[in-house]
């Protein structure tokens, strides 16, 4: 299957336009210098109406200080640069830019979470692919804030963020995290990203919000601790150790299910998904498509692609319109 450890960036391009040139009119509101290879912003002119400036992909070491002066910005993305923490530091003085919405660190030489807290209405803060070991620092964050990615770090603990009570998404997958912990004040919560960590069981702190769900590749023996989730509509839990299909008779709304390179032996207790449209299966041991007919009738015509290949079953011709692989 497709890998959905990560959750999606907020945008591989966010600022998308044509002109890839720098823009010197001063009314101009969006500025792109994506892949321009710059060193620093010297030659290039800041306009003081830019709400979004996408510094993406250069070679930048420091925060050029007319950035401070850019009171209208909305977007700020320094994605993929040479940015250490002392470097990202003066942006806690930054009072001009205040209302910034979309902050992007995302691909640098981060060690620690920086102090964003001047930004009082910040909606998104991405610090994945750095060098962070801890997520001290967020409980200065504004509580604000709806999308937070920290992926591929090497975080060991869930902690300061209990006061993000508007956040949908968030984003820990490809850390060194075993446990799953304060998680219960998160209420709004639609995305959990997982994948790629050190858990071993599943607690999802009392949350019922949550729509996506990803722990691939942890080290999961057991399905069990989604039951009250039931507003889940995809679940990923390929590349663990689970032996036994359980748990998933309440998740009504499930429309993904990704089971594959685990250690089941049979196909059992989603009669019920009825919303079932495509249902991961591969790389396990099961032996027989026994009682399988069952749950093809019971998810009508949704459930069109099952995969199963790569398991002791040999008898695959099931009478349905579905695409078995």
């Amino acid at each position: 299957m497709t890998d959905q450890t990560e959750a999606p960036p907020p945008g591989q391009n966010p600022l998308d336009h044509d002109d890839q040139t720098a823009d010197d009119d001063p009314s101009s509101t969006v500025l792109d210098l994506t892949s321009f290879q710059l060193h620093d912003l010297d030659s290039v002119e800041l306009p003081p109406s830019l709400t979004e400036l996408d510094l993406t992909a250069n070679r930048l070491t420091g925060l050029d200080p007319r950035i401070a002066t850019l009171s209208n910005l909305k977007k700020l993305s320094l994605r993929q640069n040479l940015i250490e923490d002392a470097a990202v530091e003066p942006i806690s003085g930054w009072d001009a830019l205040s209302d910034l919405e979309e902050l992007v660190l995302r691909d640098n030489k981060l060690g620690k979470i920086p102090d964003v807290s001047i930004f009082t209405k910040l909606l998104v803060f991405d610090v994945s692919f750095n060098e962070i070991t801890s997520l001290y620092g967020l409980a200065k964050v504004t509580s604000t804030l709806k999308e937070l990615y920290v992926s591929k770090n090497e975080v060991t603990k869930i902690e300061e963020i209990e006061h993000l009570h508007e956040l949908l998404i968030l984003e820990l997958g490809s850390n060194r995290l075993r446990v799953m912990e304060n998680l219960q004040t998160l209420t709004k919560l639609q995305e959990l990203w997982l994948g790629r960590n050190r858990i071993k069981v599943v607690n999802l702190c009392g949350l019922k919000c949550i729509k996506k769900l990803s722990l691939q590749s942890n080290r999961l023996t057991s399905m069990t601790g989604f039951e009250e989730c039931v507003a889940l509509e995809e679940l990923y839990l390929s590349h663990n150790g689970i032996s036994k299909m359980e748990g998933l008779s309440t998740l009504v709304n499930l429309r993904v299910l990704d089971v594959s390179n685990n250690k089941l032996t049979s196909v059992e207790g989603i009669e019920s998904l009825t919303m079932l449209e495509d249902l991961w299966l591969n790389d396990n041991s099961i032996e027989s498509l026994e009682g399988f007919a069952e749950v093809l009738a019971g998810s009508r015509e949704k459930l069109t692609t099952i995969y199963l290949e790569k398991n002791p079953c040999v008898c695959l011709s099931v009478t349905c319109k579905r695409t078995i692989f």
